[in-house]
């Protein structure tokens, strides 16, 4: 799954336990890095925790708990979690009583290392062990550490109904699947989330209901490849593929706007297209990880397609739904990569024409495949020189697929205040893009129409018509 950069940085909530034995209230902190996927989790993890009698707030330095929810996907996100705990480490040396706990992505790859590694730490629980946080929490009380990161084949949440975030009640994310069985090589996810499975299907369409029902205007479907997501009814052998979930979720309302993160390219298919096609509600906007524009490089990464294969997947979004944006992610400098590996990689992004793009130097993670058989070869300077040629062409490509839109009039969901000016709002459109325009007399969660006038790289200027 894409790594999704969280420029607001960090999902801060606290929560607060009334303890079985000591009356007086505790609070707990928790804090998330990383994708989507780790956003949703962390509202399972709050919901779990209020069976408890946990409630959450937002003042980190009243906390007695702080969980901090971890990303490894690279080195620079495992570094910013350890800076974070060296803060906790000096509020830890004030109030020695307070809890520390690491759960998600690096808690599942370091395990008892980081009990080890960072003495203040005081429990350790991966992504499938969030049912048994409260008795975790409760035995690092003791004094004890306290540690779970059993992966589980079997283990969705589908029962938990997740605590939300999004204060205006906007947007939320819906996990319909948990961990990944496409083994790329430079991928620690399959380590750290455990085996592919997907969550049933009656259970999503009921979360989703219960969204609309709030007043939701928008759901995400997560996976680490949603296009592999298949159910089977034990009751009536029904079957249930992605894209008839994806149909099925688009018919509960018509003013409930679809999206869905993120499709891999070898299994991206027609079904999915055609079914974006047919519902007005599911956004023109894909994300298809591209990773290198070299068959040679894909090959080396198990990427399971060809340049060529993943080309035809770009020839038929822009085919069957002529107004979708495509968006990737993109990784320079990966092991042997060549000068010319590298500029297929640039003249693949041309091709596909994208209006934004994830883009990383190539980050060796412990135990994968490329880290067992491939030497990291790439200098590091080639690695930031490259990456700088792609962040620089990927701009210009924003700029022109924003150009684009000048002139037209587009449907925005308005989400929120503009932090340059209090006096317009911004909202995001089918397509996923970013649009500011005047405050006038609108809401948040509005649907309004904007004839859009102006862009930059990264936003859509416009003015509201009725």
């Amino acid at each position: 799954m894409h790594q999704t950069k969280i420029d607001k940085g960090i999902i801060a909530k606290e929560l607060r336990f009334v303890p079985e034995i000591d009356s007086k209230p505790s609070k707990v902190f928790v804090e998330t890095y990383g994708c989507q996927m780790n956003v949703s989790d962390s509202e399972v993890v709050v919901s779990i925790l209020k069976q408890h009698g946990y409630v959450y707030t937002e003042i980190m330095e009243e906390a007695d708990l702080i969980l901090i929810n971890t990303c490894s996907i690279r080195e620079n996100a495992e570094q910013r979690v350890r800076g974070r705990l060296d803060v906790f480490r000096l509020m830890k040396k004030r109030r020695p009583s307070l809890l520390i706990g690491v759960i998600g992505c690096m808690a599942e790859r370091l395990k008892e290392k980081l009990l080890e590694e960072q003495k203040m730490v005081d429990l350790v629980v991966g992504p499938d062990s969030y049912r048994d946080l409260h008795k975790l929490v409760q035995q690092a009380g003791t004094g004890q550490k306290a540690i779970n990161v059993l992966l589980s084949r079997e283990e969705t949440y589908a029962d938990i109904s997740p605590v939300r975030f999004d204060e205006n009640k906007i947007s939320a994310f819906v996990s319909i699947m948990r961990g990944c069985n496409n083994m790329c090589a430079y991928c620690v996810v399959p380590y750290t989330r455990g085996a592919e499975r997907s969550r049933d299907t009656q259970t999503i369409l009921r979360e989703v209901r219960e969204l609309i029902e709030m007043g939701y205007k928008e759901v995400t479907l997560l996976g680490q490849n949603v296009d592999s997501y298949h159910w089977t009814d034990t009751a009536t052998g029904d079957e249930i593929s992605f894209p008839r979930l994806l149909s099925l979720v688009a018919q509960l309302s018509s003013k409930l706007r679809v999206r869905f993160s993120t499709s891999h390219p070898k299994d991206m298919n027609d079904e999915v297209l055609h079914t974006m096609a047919k519902y007005d509600n599911i956004c023109k906007s894909i994300h298809l990880p591209a990773q290198s524009g070299s068959t040679r490089i894909l090959e080396l990464m198990k990427r399971g397609y060809t340049r060529e294969w993943y080309l035809s997947r770009i020839e038929a979004i822009y085919s069957i739904l002529p107004t979708c944006c495509v968006t990737t992610d993109i990784i320079a400098g990966f092991c042997s990569e060549t000068e010319d590996d590298h500029q297929q990689t640039l003249s693949l992004i041309r091709e596909a024409k994208y209006d934004f793009g994830f883009m990383f130097k190539y980050s060796e993670r412990p135990k994968t495949y490329a880290h067992r058989k491939y030497p990291d070869d790439v200098p590091e300077s080639i690695k930031s020189r490259r990456l700088q040629e792609i962040i620089d062409l990927m701009k210009v490509l924003s700029v022109e697929s924003k150009k684009l839109d000048i002139g037209n009039v587009l449907e925005v969901l308005v989400e929120g205040t503009s932090k340059k000016s209090k006096h317009q709002l911004y909202g995001r459109t089918s397509q996923n893009k970013i649009v500011v325009f005047p405050r006038e007399s609108y809401q948040i969660g509005d649907y309004v129409n904007v004839l859009i006038n102006d862009c930059t790289s990264g936003t859509l200027k416009g003015k509201v018509i009725q």
